[in-house]
């Protein structure tokens, strides 16, 4: 093991070292500011930290290090440009794609020939099965979609676009996807509504369907599958018998707001929502619109108000699947919350949980926001995370959890991976909850004294309170903006032990909320990014970063990468030069998953059949075929739409 984390810190050095000489062939050998700013990455190096704050011994110093590294890194972002690997995230298609026939033979029983190229996807359990039956007490009923049917498997291509580089984060074989699939907009969004000469299925008239009451009816239809809200088997749900008596339930929050205005794109997304995991599971998830009302007004006490603001605000179809909230609803249940703290911006969760205290039948919920896009299949997303989560053991969990994964450094995930934190950390490791004055754990306590006595067993089949699809880092000295936004937690205050995660879509479990909304009950909250991830380490819970596959426009290797984004003190996201830190966030730029970032409205633009950048369009179309994708979560995407030729869509950070 010692073996292992000395050749992986050598590969870092020496990888510096490479990486330092080629900045001297190209740029001076000082770079300043100034130089930066000739270069087309300008604004990289000129990003002025926010307002001082009380600073850690040598937090000075390691700020103008941190600057030198930053300006590296934006003469390496540009010199990459010009680099032959540049750019493949752009321009994949039908026409050519490879590995056809590189699949597990359980996936490949989810696929069906169907017309033309295309297959049938049906990634779901095989209802009612005798090995699906041997786990549930009651049978899977299908439900009818808006024409009266159940609704057809979406269409794929088996392979993987030509030149399409492998994700610089994360991993499909981790998550045991089905990697070779290119999902196009046709065979994926054809039967939601979307128009196009290649897409088939019933003529529906939208305006007149009722989401809300679909899901409702499919549930009912499958209720002694999920028992009712104050069933006492509801404490068997997250427990690990095989052979549970009552299924849990998931709720999905699509988080919306007032002002809205819903595109095409907007209403097949939140369609295809609706029918992949809700109608086509059998209620087993549930999807809301959960708007934010961000007028003042009670309108929670007047039906006609209430009302008016819904049906002028959202879609009509969607109106029987609407929640709406507002600040003051939320803040109502916390008075001993800070105004500031109880602010939507610091407070995301406050109307999670209160949805969670109206809504008892439901275990689980997935925080989602409204701009992010599955070129995927929902269900095969959600499942595979939630599946991946419940296999991981507790022991080095915390560790893995604060660094982006990358295979080509770290290793295989079970494997490498965890010998590598195993030397890195020692007995420096998260096991079970902290000591913190003030805060009594509710959560398990461990089975052994040590991680050391424990052989990667506590934790396996245990569902996670907590899901995340990014890091989940240590903000303390991390320069990210929010990491000192904390309220109550008496004489502990600023010193808390925390943890984040950039972008809030997560699963959170209901008694992660439940403790969440305990402590907001005292005034004690920090910052949304936080919330989940700090609750769930002072009380002992499970928490896990699912590595979802994240790619970049830049062809970089797997220890730049490493040295870019986990380039903490000991290779993990936060810490001093976390790439989250004020003025680093630009290193996603190129990535396809943060909350600025070019890539995903530019990429899903094209595949959507709108010209970006040089790319897409009817005629680029003609000469080149149809863009298509593999799996992947796209955030953000921003009011898609055709915008005529020479368009080119651009995500800024809200600060320069």
């Amino acid at each position: 093991m010692v073996l292992i984390a000395l050749v992986y810190y050598c590969l870092l050095k020496g990888e510096e070292i490479r990486l330092a000489r080629l900045t001297s062939d190209k740029f001076p050998k000082t770079i300043t500011t100034q130089t930066v700013l000739e270069v087309p990455a300008e604004d990289f190096g000129q990003i002025q930290p926010p307002p001082a704050q009380d600073e850690a011994p040598g937090q000075e110093e390691e700020n103008n290090r941190a600057r030198q590294i930053q300006a590296e890194y934006a003469a390496e972002y540009e010199a990459l440009r010009h680099s032959p690997g540049a750019g493949l995230i752009y321009g994949a298609t039908v026409a050519k794609l490879k590995n056809q026939n590189t699949r597990s033979s359980g996936q490949e029983k989810d696929l069906a020939k169907t017309e033309e190229q295309r297959f049938a996807f049906d990634p779901y359990p095989k209802y009612n099965s005798r090995e699906w039956r041997a786990a549930h007490d009651a049978d899977h009923v299908p439900c009818d979609g808006p024409a009266g049917s159940v609704m057809r498997d979406i269409g794929v291509f088996k392979g993987w676009p030509w030149d399409f580089p492998e994700p610089g984060f994360g991993s499909y074989e981790v998550l045991g996807m089905d990697k070779n699939l290119c999902f196009e907009r046709g065979g994926r969004l054809g039967q939601y509504g979307l128009q196009s000469r290649h897409d088939g299925g019933e003529f529906v008239e939208w305006s007149t369907v009722d989401w809300g009451l679909l899901q409702n009816q499919c549930v009912r239809k499958n209720q002694d599958r999920f028992g009712s809200a104050d069933d006492d088997s509801k404490v068997d749900r997250v427990s690990n018998e095989t052979k549970p008596r009552r299924e849990s339930r998931t709720a999905v929050l699509l988080r919306s707001y007032t002002g809205k205005e819903y595109s095409e794109n907007d209403k097949q997304a939140i369609r295809s929502m609706v029918t992949e995991l809700n109608l086509r599971t059998g209620g087993e998830y549930h999807v809301y619109l959960f708007v934010h009302v961000k007028r003042p007004d009670d309108i929670f006490g007047d039906r006609n108000a209430y009302q008016f603001v819904m049906q002028k605000e959202v879609p009509r179809e969607f109106w029987g699947m609407t929640v709406l909230w507002n600040d003051d609803s939320v803040r109502r249940m916390y008075p001993k919350l800070d105004e500031t703290a109880s602010k939507v911006h610091n407070a995301q969760y406050l109307s999670v949980q209160k949805f969670m205290h109206e809504h008892k039948e439901f275990d689980f919920v997935w925080n989602w926001e409204v701009d992010s896009r599955a070129v995927g299949h929902h269900y095969d997303f959600v499942s595979k995370l939630a599946e991946f989560s419940k296999r991981q053991p507790r022991k080095g969990l915390w560790e893995r959890n604060e660094r982006f994964y990358i295979r080509d450094v770290h290793g295989e995930y079970d494997g490498q991976f965890r010998k590598t934190i195993e030397v890195l950390y020692g007995n420096d490791t998260v096991w079970g909850a902290p000591e913190v004055a003030g805060v009594a754990p509710l959560g398990p306590k461990p089975p052994t004294r040590t991680p050391q006595d424990d052989d990667y067993q506590w934790g396996v089949g245990e569902e996670a309170d907590l899901i995340t699809l990014s890091p989940i880092f240590n903000p303390v000295n991390s320069g990210w903006i929010l990491g000192g936004e904390i309220w109550g937690f008496g004489e502990v205050g600023k010193n808390l032990p925390r943890r984040a995660t950039i972008i809030t879509q997560s699963r959170l479990s209901r008694r992660l909320l439940d403790l969440m909304h305990a402590e907001d009950i005292r005034g004690n909250h920090v910052a949304s990014e936080m919330m989940p991830q700090t609750i769930a380490l002072l009380h002992g819970l499970k928490a896990v970063y699912a590595p979802m596959p994240v790619f970049f426009d830049r062809p970089w290797t797997g220890v730049q990468l490493e040295r870019w984004f986990n380039g903490g003190p000991r290779r993990e996201s936060g810490g001093f030069g976390s790439a989250m830190g004020w003025g680093r966030e630009k290193r996603f730029q190129g990535s396809t998953w943060y909350y600025r970032a070019d890539p995903p409205q530019r990429m899903y633009n094209n595949w959507m059949g709108y010209e970006d950048t040089g790319f897409g369009g009817d005629e680029w179309e003609r000469v080149h075929g149809r863009p298509c994708l593999p799996a992947l979560m796209f955030h953000p995407i921003k009011d898609v739409r055709e915008r005529g030729p020479g368009y080119e869509s651009k995500s800024d950070l809200p600060y320069r």
